[in-house]
């Protein structure tokens, strides 16, 4: 990949930066984790203390293409300014007459964020012709691209794909780190590997475990997913998650994983309830005694010591989903254990994104304990899977 040195000289000239401020919001728009700002600081700072002129683009939310201020990047923003302490100013706008105005009047070392790219319905287009040419008036607007948003390179859209073949352009730093971190535990992993994988669908990584089967010394599974294994066995799940259209699949898995030499690791207890909500009454019972009138909401205390002892023998450790309904706190134990073995670890660790990475910051972990957080749960996916993400390639050569 090309990185931001190989644009020479930027002293004056206007850099647009993709970054990923898709962040959450509470009730009153106040920013509930700005991980991914924070992250996109080190990029910034390279190109502010270099004199740029720095023009971001961004998304929050999913507005479908419409002007919607529910999806507004005020409290980005905001929060951009308290944290580089320079100038922000945002336009009320893409490409209009406002983001032109914006980018016209900021100084050397000052910041203009364009209004959410996803109120631009051709900024997501499947017309290639459509979102060139929304990509061409994004590049009117800079000299440079640098591409700094990992949670949305593996989408083929105007702001990451297209735009970067218009501008000279390069990877931002914190792209640069994530595509070396979650190679190094993809591409060249230091064995024994460990891979465990969470969430509520198995349906969602299909392929990240078919592509894992073939890599990974040992799969860990647990969470909402780990009900469709049980069921595979054969095992009673209650009224748990589970996708019965991917037993089938499931049990292919649990084979080829025993030829391969896999160790595969599923909950050999749960924490069950009736019903799904944070003040129902928890029960421990063996996975493989779950009433049929109770759902599984967490793995339960002798699989969270499996786990943790598992994470402790391996060198390199991936962790991509919540173990249980982390948000309860009934209901957390699993998905904490998780993470504190990996903090307590010596192997290296990444956890990829999503719910994973803000589990790690709601149950209140220190970050700098884990040797890679990334900020993108669909890409780091994708990359897990073996996927070619085009707004990677698109940066190569």
């Amino acid at each position: 990949m090309r990185a931001i040195e190989s644009l020479g000289d930027l002293k004056g000239k206007r850099v647009l930066v993709r970054s990923d401020f898709n962040v959450p919001l509470d009730a009153e728009k106040n920013i509930t984790d700005d991980g991914r700002i924070q992250a996109a600081l080190p990029t910034l700072r390279t190109l502010l203390d270099a004199g740029a002129r720095v023009i971001i683009t961004a998304h929050l939310g999913r507005p479908k293409g419409q002007v919607n201020p529910d999806f507004s990047l005020a409290p980005v923003a905001k929060r951009l300014g308290e944290v580089t302490g320079v100038t922000v100013t945002l336009a009320e706008d893409t490409v209009g007459p406002s983001a032109k105005a914006a980018v016209e009047a900021a100084a050397e070392g000052e910041i203009v964020l364009l209004e959410n790219v996803r109120f631009n319905a051709a900024e997501t287009s499947k017309d290639d012709a459509e979102r060139e040419a929304f990509a061409a008036e994004l590049a009117a607007l800079a000299d440079a691209f640098v591409s700094d948003g990992f949670g949305v390179v593996h989408r083929k859209q105007a702001s990451v794909y297209d735009v970067a073949k218009l501008l000279p352009s390069a990877a931002g730093l914190l792209v640069v780190k994530e595509i070396e971190s979650l190679g190094r535990a993809v591409n060249n992993p230091e064995r024994p590997y460990t891979v465990v994988l969470g969430g509520s669908k198995v349906s969602d990584k299909l392929g990240v475990i078919a592509n894992l089967l073939s890599k990974a010394d040992r799969l860990i599974i647990g969470g909402g997913m780990a009900y469709t294994f049980l069921a595979a066995q054969g095992h009673e799940v209650g009224t748990s998650l589970l996708e019965k259209d991917q037993i089938e699949t499931v049990k292919g898995y649990i084979a080829t994983a025993k030829d391969n030499g896999v160790e595969l690791l599923l909950p050999v207890d749960t924490v069950i309830a009736p019903e799904f909500k944070a003040d129902a009454p928890a029960t421990v019972v063996p996975s493989d005694a779950i009433p049929a009138d109770q759902m599984g909401l967490d793995i339960g205390p002798q699989t969270r010591e499996i786990f943790a002892e598992a994470i402790a023998t391996a060198k390199t450790v991936v962790w991509n989903g919540p173990m249980g309904v982390f948000e309860f706190e009934a209901f957390s134990g699993g998905t904490r254990a998780v993470a504190k073995a990996l903090s307590e670890s010596s192997a290296f660790t990444v956890i990829g994104g999503g719910d994973s990475a803000a589990a790690v910051r709601v149950l209140g972990f220190d970050e700098s304990t884990f040797s890679h957080i990334s900020t993108g749960g669909g890409a780091s996916l994708e990359l897990l899977e073996g996927k070619e993400l085009p707004g990677i390639s698109v940066l190569e050569g």
